[in-house]
């Protein structure tokens, strides 16, 4: 087994609406998104994201696989401290946010994580 960080084998696209971020995980091929599918599920996001947590609220993550996209949404509930209007965060909130999921670790076979990873190409 191996560790890699989910940058290794995919992109992220991110973006905020009041309290909920919202997370596109893209797979680079088919390979990728088999390993994305199997170890990236939503009590794993939650927990990568608890330090998010605020007014008592937890994070709650909600996961939607899009296999024709090669893609997993994840909806992540209470992450953001109100929204932009309340929030005292510097950052751009949810813009941010799939950046810090691409930095998640994840444990797979060698074979398969150089088969999910991104081939370097024209």
């Amino acid at each position: 087994m191996t560790t890699i960080r989910l940058a290794d084998i995919a992109h992220a696209r991110s973006g905020d609406k009041a309290d909920r971020a919202d997370i596109g995980l893209f797979a680079w091929n088919a390979a990728g998104y088999a390993v994305l599918e199997r170890c990236v599920d939503a009590q794993r996001v939650a927990a990568h994201f608890a330090h998010l947590a605020s007014n008592g609220k937890a994070v709650t993550v909600e996961r939607h696989a899009l296999p024709n996209l090669l893609a997993l949404k994840f909806v992540l509930n209470d992450a953001l401290a109100g929204g932009a209007a309340r929030s005292l965060r510097s950052d751009n909130l949810g813009k941010t946010i799939g950046a810090q999921l691409l930095r998640m670790t994840i444990e797979v076979d060698a074979d398969e994580a150089a088969a999910a990873a991104r081939k370097a190409g024209p």
